[in-house]
């Protein structure tokens, strides 16, 4: 059974820094590109971050670029999001995903459960 769990998420002020993680178990999870949404309170969920098999390729919303680092340890089956200065608007929830292609939002078909991100100002 395909599993992504999260964790590392938390509160946080404004400007500091979490780094999010997501643990993989149930299948050969280095074979797939794996990726990072969120979504907002109120809000539908958005493409955050995306990782393809190897960690050679990556790409980020532009909200976030700059901000956030996107790694995977496949020895692990671990991917991670790494976020340095953090704002208000960066509160969601945040899922990690994992699919066919990194860089194609509708590639990913599997999902955890989510961890929550909070941004105080």
């Amino acid at each position: 059974q395909v599993q992504l769990v999260e964790s590392g998420g938390g509160l946080v002020q404004a400007g500091g820094s979490l780094r999010l993680s997501c643990a993989s178990s149930g299948w050969d999870f280095s074979s797939y590109a794996a990726g990072w949404f969120r979504q907002p309170p109120g809000k539908e969920r958005e493409f955050v971050a995306g990782i393809n098999w190897s960690g050679r390729d990556t790409n980020y919303a532009n909200s976030v670029k700059g901000r956030f680092t996107i790694t995977r340890d496949n020895a692990n089956n671990t991917v991670y999001l790494q976020m340095y200065a953090l704002k208000p608007e960066d509160t969601a929830d945040y899922f990690c995903a994992a699919g066919s292609m990194y860089n194609r939002q509708n590639a990913y078909t599997y999902w955890g459960q989510g961890t929550q991100v909070t941004v105080s100002s």
